[in-house]
């Protein structure tokens, strides 16, 4: 890259940063008051430990800017974590420790279904508002039985939108599925097999897999067999990596297809020749050094993706939508008004609720009747090229 383009970029992306954060201005110096204290319920052990992890990685570098950008007027953020080890059980544990902690001004979760839906309750009852990055529907629907509770993250229906018009246009006629035995993994089924009816693309082998299992070669033997045009895999980043490492050694020619659930680290590994020329589909920011910086919002993702890289040497597709989290928080508390001395949980459910921002992730929109943030807008078709994801084209 040029110095020029550089420097161009490091300008933009100040511009968004300062734009981003104008909501988080105060009128006065606020350094008398109390932190502003973020909860996080994350997967730091057990199954899905690598993608809960990125999201703590992101949470803190996120909170790190934030702290060290003076928009915060003398307040900071501080960010209180705790491990759910992968577990619904220990999740609603922490949930319930959060919730009746006075200093906590929201929560966010991590990537678990199970976790998130099966704390609907408490935080409803705790009046606690939270973001949770998982990404079944039923996280956040419906509205009326989730006040307090908002997602951000893909959805099924609009992946399987994105990955039927992707299939069309390649002109797969036959196809075969690979999918999580969880609720998003039974949601993706329903949402693929509608948008691929209305395609006229047959899918008449599917095969399910627990989250928990680490050996899919059975099922992907089997689908395999039958030599669909295409696969798609529809389970999380590290079940996928398996999925195409056993279609390889199956003998499979036909081309792979990844929903957006199942993004992990932007660099390949040991998968890379196993997922060569692999389709997924995602947000922009994966791939975002792809992209000339032409709009503040992309110049800020771009500033992000050289943060995160910088600072961890690689980068993980989820990390955006923590950040993502984050923000929106700050802005809600800052908007929420009230003494600075004391958290305003209501004020910040109410601002969550009507938010707007063009984030790292993409364009992101809260209604009182949608409170899934991300718009369908945000996710594009990425390619797997000599080892990593690259903006497909």
């Amino acid at each position: 890259m040029s110095p020029i383009r550089s420097t161009t970029i490091a300008a933009l992306a100040s511009v968004v940063l300062a734009g981003t954060l104008t909501g988080c201005q105060f009128g006065t110096d606020d350094s008398t008051a109390s932190p502003i204290v973020i909860a996080a319920d994350l997967e730091l052990s057990g199954a899905a430990a690598p993608v809960g992890k990125a999201y703590q990685r992101a949470l803190e570098l996120k909170v790190d800017q934030l702290n060290s950008s003076g928009a915060l007027n003398g307040r900071e953020i501080k960010l209180k974590v705790k491990d759910n080890r992968s577990d619904a059980s220990e999740s609603l544990r922490n949930i319930g420790d959060f919730s009746n902690d006075s200093q906590v001004s929201a929560i966010i979760m991590g990537g678990c279904n199970e976790c998130a839906i099966g704390a609907v309750r408490t935080i409803n009852e705790k009046k606690i508002p939270t973001i949770a990055l998982a990404t079944s529907s039923a996280v956040s629907n419906p509205v009326a039985d989730r006040r307090y509770v908002f997602k951000l993250g893909p959805n099924a229906a609009d992946s399987a939108s994105a990955l039927a018009t992707e299939l069309s246009r390649k002109g797969v006629r036959k196809a075969a599925l690979l999918h999580s035995d969880d609720d998003y993994g039974r949601e993706g089924l329903i949402a693929l097999q509608r948008e691929l009816d209305k395609a006229d693309i047959k899918l008449p082998n599917k095969a399910s897999v627990k989250v928990t299992d680490t050996d899919v070669s059975q099922q992907v033997r089997s689908l395999t067999s039958r030599r669909p045009q295409a696969l798609i895999i529809w389970t999380p980043p590290e079940q996928a990596t398996l999925a195409a490492t056993a279609s390889k050694q199956a003998g499979f020619t036909g081309s792979l297809y990844l929903d957006a659930g199942a993004a992990g680290d932007l660099f390949l590994g040991e998968s890379a020749k196993a997922t060569e020329r692999a389709t997924l589909i995602f947000t922009q920011t994966m791939a975002i050094d792809d992209v000339i910086a032409t709009t503040p919002a992309k110049a800020s993702r771009r500033q992000w993706f050289q943060d995160y890289t910088a600072r961890f040497g690689g980068y993980n597709g989820a990390s955006s939508f923590a950040a993502d989290a984050v923000q929106l928080i700050a802005d809600a508390q800052s908007r929420a008004g009230g003494p600075a001395d004391k958290v305003n949980r209501d004020g910040i459910r109410d601002v969550l609720e009507t938010s707007q921002l063009d984030g790292l992730s993409g364009p992101i929109r809260m209604t009182p009747d949608n409170h899934s943030g991300l718009m369908p807008q945000a996710l594009t078709t990425l390619v797997a090229r000599n080892g990593r994801w690259r903006l497909a084209g």
